[in-house]
Order: structure tokens, then sequence, then C-alpha cells
């Protein structure tokens, strides 16, 4: 008997569920606290969903502090990872009053994984920790790389709350809609090809991305496969002057396992916004705050021309341009302070 035409998409469908199951479908998050999962060390809030945020405290304490920012860390990266708290010298915490708190985005380090993540739900995450510690009705937001989805969120759906904002080479979205071709186009081809293809991926088949950047057969995204030769120069001599000692946490970042983790942040980074920053308002019209774009002008995974053309469409945000420095221009010496010092000065 002949197979029906219905019959072989029965057939084809039933392969092709079978392969995504097997092959494509990642694997379930170690959820912290569960059975064979990771322990909870670090301490957590609850959150509206249920969900819990782990985080880290640096700096003076709550009570005594008179400024008090919120620390939003980059890709392949947790709590721990707050540059902008380690760095800072101790002089400046006394002097200004600084008091910082860093947490493990969704699904890294000890945070659990939001599969519905979006920068608006990062910035109702941002402002409910902010209330669960008792930040007051206005903080500080420091957004670094990956960390400027959340920071845009906030600038978005939370300028109530905000004194002000500060991102950090944050990675642009070639998606945008006001973003024109030829500068999305210009930023995105100057990307490695591996990484060219990763976020067309995390774009237009984010259901593909965990088989993606896991096979063999030919190199995904070089961020999640930690190939630093993509590094710009002043880069590679600054991770080879710090050493082992960079990241003694390492494995911590990726402990729930990488799609929830890494991975998101691309599928989120790289999606259908529901905004488009370029379209947004001065959130200080009477100076109340201000809000600070910083880019090195070596920034291998970010392209600096991407950011000067933000800057020129938002008058309002201030555009500081680092000289020879790369992706990680912060972690050279007084860069930190440098950028904690203007973001407290209106």
């Amino acid at each position: 008997m002949a197979i029906g035409p219905s019959s072989v998409i029965v057939i084809v469908g039933i392969i092709l569920a079978l392969t995504y199951q097997s092959i494509l479908k990642p694997p379930p998050p170690k959820l912290c606290g569960s059975p064979g999962g990771p322990p909870i060390t670090a301490p957590r809030i609850k959150l509206r969903d249920g969900r819990h945020l782990a985080y880290k405290e640096y700096g003076l304490p709550r009570e005594k502090a008179k400024h008090k920012i919120v620390f939003i860390h980059g890709s392949d990266s947790c709590r721990h990872d707050a540059v902008f708290a380690t760095l800072l010298s101790p002089d400046l915490v006394q002097e200004r009053g600084v008091y910082m708190v860093s947490f493990d985005k969704p699904g890294y380090g000890e945070s659990d994984p939001d599969p519905i993540r979006t920068p608006k739900s990062l910035a109702l995450d941002i402002e409910e920790l902010a209330d669960q510690l008792s930040l007051g009705s206005k903080f500080y937001v420091i957004g670094k790389s990956m960390g400027g989805q959340a920071a845009w969120g906030c600038l978005k759906y939370t300028p109530h709350r905000l004194a002000g904002v500060t991102l950090v080479a944050p990675v642009v979205n070639y998606y945008w809609r006001n973003l024109p071709l030829n500068i999305s186009t210009e930023g995105f081809n100057l990307q490695q090809k591996r990484d060219q293809w990763a976020v067309r991926v995390a774009h237009y088949a984010p259901w593909l991305i965990y088989w993606w950047n896991t096979q063999n057969w030919f190199p995904g995204s070089s961020v999640v496969n930690r190939d630093g030769g993509v590094l710009s120069q002043p880069d590679k001599d600054i991770i080879l002057k710090l050493g082992s000692s960079r990241k003694p946490h390492l494995a911590e970042v990726r402990q729930q396992g990488i799609h929830e983790s890494i991975n998101r942040d691309m599928i989120v980074g790289f999606g259908n916004w529901e905004f488009d920053p370029l379209e947004l308002e001065n959130p200080f019209l009477n100076r109340e705050g201000s809000v600070h774009l910083w880019q090195g002008d070596e920034d291998m995974l970010v392209p600096v021309t991407l950011q000067r053309y933000i800057a020129d469409k938002l008058p309002w945000l201030h555009y500081h341009e680092v000289a020879g420095g790369g992706h990680f221009f912060p972690l050279a010496k007084g860069v930190v302070d440098e950028i904690v010092k203007t973001a407290l000065n209106h």
C-alpha cells in the first residue's frame, strides 16, 4: 500500500519532533537547591512570579549610604563580577557614601532562570530587588555589556525610580527598528563571521541557538566558546595582566547550564524588543539625574560606530569615548573611579 501525502507529513513531523527532543532541545537547567543541582550559598529574594534572585552587597551598609547603585553584569558573568564595586577605591566609597548591589541575572549563578525574560522583566526584577532591599525611592543603575539590555529597560519602564543610569559598552541590538540599515550593517560586518551567524540564529531561530552553540561541526558564538582571539589588543593586554585572578568563580557562572544564562542573553539581546531605545525621551528633564554611555573605540565586541550613532540621536545622553579602550577598558587603573564619580555628579 502506498503512503499518502498526509502520512508522509506525519512521519516527517515525528522525525523532526524526535530530532528536536534529542539534539536541538536544550536540557533543563540545573536549578540551585534542587536535587543534584548547585547549592544555594548567596542571599536571595523571592520575586513576584516565584523566582529567586541572588545578590551580593558591596561598599557601605545600605542604611548609612548616601548613594545606592544596582550593578548589572554582562554576558558570561555573575554577581561576583561587580568590577564597579571591587575596583572602586575605598576612599571614594567613604567620601561619596556608596553602596552597591550586584545580582545574578536570571539563569546565571544562583538566580532562577526566566525562560520568558525580556528587557521589561529585567527592569522589573531590578525594581523589586531595590524595594526588597529598601534602597529608597530612587537608585542608580550601571549596566555593562549585555547588562545594557536591562539598563535600557529601566529607562523605558521604571524611569521614575532612577537617580541616574550609566551604560558601559552596552551591546547594541542590530534589529532595533530605528537603527538605519547602513549603520547596523556596518557594525554587524565588523564582527567575526562566527558571531554574525550566531546573532542571526538568536534573532531568527532562537529554538536553534542551543544546538548552534554546542555542536562541534563549526564554531558557534565566540563569547559562548570563550574564544579570546576575537578581542582587541588592549583587551588581551588587560586579561594577560590580570591572569587567573580575573575570575576565580568562573565555574559558578554557567553552573545551571548555558541555555538560560548566556544563550538567553543572546535571545533577548538580539530579539524583537517591545521598544526602541532610540525613541526614548530624557527621563531627567529637571536635571535631577543623568544618563551616561561609555565606550572604547577599539572594542571588537561592540562596534563604536553604533554607539556614536545612538549618542547623536539621543542628545540628552552624555557620551564618553575612551581612546585606545577595548571592551574591558573599565579594568584599567582608575577608570572605575572616573565612571562612578561621573555618574554621581549630576
